[in-house]
């Protein structure tokens, strides 16, 4: 075996699932406070003017929500690792497949992030100010807040194909439930047709991955209690 492989097994698969568990459970809080408390009151849909002032006002409170999710981005990271080392058991080129899906969903996130950086800079910079007419100002803030939107809903395409992987691995395993396979592989599915119906039909929003989105916590919370039960298993 070789010396980065040994590196990448040090762990039990019940430690992996514990990091991966917790992971979630932390990018959980600060997604959740990101976008209940931060960006889903400052910026007002359909309010291009008030978003503008909220921004202007709460300057800090904005970067406090990019800080956030700058953490959720590097727990997904770690999640990606945790959840390689915890199914690697099952079908190690499938997992690696698995966690290079959930890798890229985040890099494209934190590439999207630009645009939340954009709009502040378009609100609060003197220089943008003296450029650009306040209509003007109004539609780059628009449009950076759209390249976040935009970017994220790509990412969304990645995310899917992770979660709908980690359910097929699932299925596969002989130390997971079946059920939590089966709810994943939905739950991915369900991202993949909200997306790629909202690129090719943008009227309409199909919303599925709203009810069923809570399948990774469930995941999340079987990780938590169930996780450090199981006995290494060696591939």
């Amino acid at each position: 075996m070789s010396s980065g492989e040994e590196n990448v097994t040090e762990i039990s698969i019940s430690q992996a699932a514990i990091a991966a568990g917790l992971g979630l459970l932390i990018m959980t809080v600060f997604a959740i406070f990101a976008f209940n408390f931060v960006f889903s009151p400052v910026i007002v849909a359909g309010d291009l003017a008030a978003t503008v002032q909220n921004i202007k006002d709460h300057e800090l409170l904005f970067r406090v929500g990019i800080c956030s999710l700058l953490i959720v981005i590097i727990c997904d990271v770690v999640v990606a690792w945790g959840l390689f080392v915890f199914l690697k058991p099952v079908n190690k080129s499938l997992s690696l497949l698995m966690a290079w899906f959930r890798l890229v969903y985040s890099t494209i996130f934190a590439i999207a992030l630009i645009g939340y950086f954009g709009a502040l800079r378009f609100v609060n910079s003197a220089e943008f100010s003296n450029a650009f007419e306040q209509e003007q100002l109004s539609a780059q803030v628009l449009m950076s807040i759209n390249v976040f939107n935009d970017g994220w809903a790509i990412g969304f395409i990645f995310f899917g194909l992770h979660i709908a992987l980690i359910g097929f691995l699932i299925l596969k395993s002989d130390y997971i439930p079946k059920v939590l396979g089966i709810i994943l592989i939905l739950v991915g599915i369900a991202y993949l047709a909200d997306y790629f119906s909202k690129f090719l039909f943008p009227a309409y929003e199909l919303n599925a991955a709203t009810y069923l989105g809570w399948g990774e916590l469930l995941l999340m919370f079987w990780l938590l209690i169930k996780g450090y039960k199981i006995n290494e298993i060696r591939s």
